[in-house]
């Protein structure tokens, strides 16, 4: 942990039983990072991001606290592997830690804040969610920091960004300061570093899914092969781009076709057509209910082109 960086705690007061049979203190006071006491973090529904965000504060020395309750095993395997403490309920992890970290699917942003038991430490919504829905989630909780990962789950140094926006924004990029998560503010404003987050994704996958959709026309009308001559010749990276779009899609479009109605939200707000990413959503949709295998170019290019009933 960096040099400085705490949290006061309350003690002695409103005691609860950890799932192991001890007793700890009830949650942070709302003090300001940097007060007396180290700092827990918590963690909501750590997937494969979050837990590794989780891995990457323990590495450098942070306590960090999750809630077993209702997830699934491969979560609570997810959750061993990094390291992390179960406190047992969400409730337990309020009143426990004195910033909390909400790394879930775009479309549960909203409703995971607004069923949070009272809680006063730091918020960080790191969701890949609109400015607006950004704000939204600012309205639910007291101390809200928004947050936008750009990169694959930090495993490596210099792989993974994690922009913040908000009045404690630099609170949280001072908690992770010198580990592999390279935190920045963008601004003191909430939804800047969800804009930001937006318009970045708005090319990554917006353009996969763009590759996606015309391979799959091109196949339909029979002129993939040729197609792929001319890339070979002119965009000799797109055939791989490609291929990748689609391993990535089979795995993750159902998280992305959220992602892509929020940035689709984003352009709307700006006054800018939405089309592109409503149709990089449905692309996403139809991906994300295909199964995984061999051969998974082929069938999912097949799959894109079927209509829905």
């Amino acid at each position: 942990m960096p040099s400085g960086v705490s949290v006061g705690l309350k003690a002695g007061v409103d005691l609860e039983t950890s799932p192991n049979g001890d007793e700890w203190p009830a949650g942070p006071p709302g003090g300001k990072i940097g007060e007396t006491t180290a700092v827990t973090v918590g963690l909501i529904h750590p997937g494969e991001m979050g837990a590794a965000v989780g891995a990457t504060l323990r590495a450098a020395g942070e306590t960090v606290v999750w809630a077993s309750t209702g997830r699934s095993a491969a979560t609570r395997q997810r959750a061993e592997r990094a390291g992390l403490e179960d406190v047992g309920s969400v409730r337990a992890l309020c009143r426990r830690c004195d910033v909390l970290i909400c790394v879930c699917p775009p479309h549960a942003a909203v409703e995971v804040a607004a069923a949070l038991p009272a809680f006063s430490g730091i918020y960080l919504d790191a969701n890949a969610v609109s400015p607006g829905t950004a704000r939204t989630i600012a309205g639910q909780v007291g101390r809200y920091v928004d947050g936008g990962i750009v990169g694959p789950p930090p495993h490596g140094q210099g792989t993974t960004r994690l922009y913040l926006s908000g009045p404690e924004a630099g609170a949280v990029a001072t908690l992770l300061a010198g580990t592999l998560l390279e935190a920045t503010v963008v601004s003191d404003q909430p939804g800047a570093a969800s804009a930001l987050k937006m318009t970045y994704a708005a090319w990554t996958k917006g353009t996969a899914a763009l590759l996606l959709a015309i391979r799959s026309v091109a196949r339909v009308d029979g002129v993939e092969d040729a197609l792929l001559r001319e890339w070979r010749i002119s965009l000799p990276d797109l055939e791989e781009q490609s291929a990748a779009a689609a391993r990535a899609a089979l795995r993750k479009g159902w998280r992305w076709s959220g992602e892509m109605e929020e940035i689709a939200q984003t352009f709307a707000a700006a006054g800018l057509p939405d089309g592109f990413h409503l149709a990089a959503a449905e692309i996403y949709r139809r991906a994300g209910h295909e199964p995984v295998g061999e051969g998974d170019l082929g069938h999912l290019l097949a799959a894109l082109a079927a209509r829905t009933s």
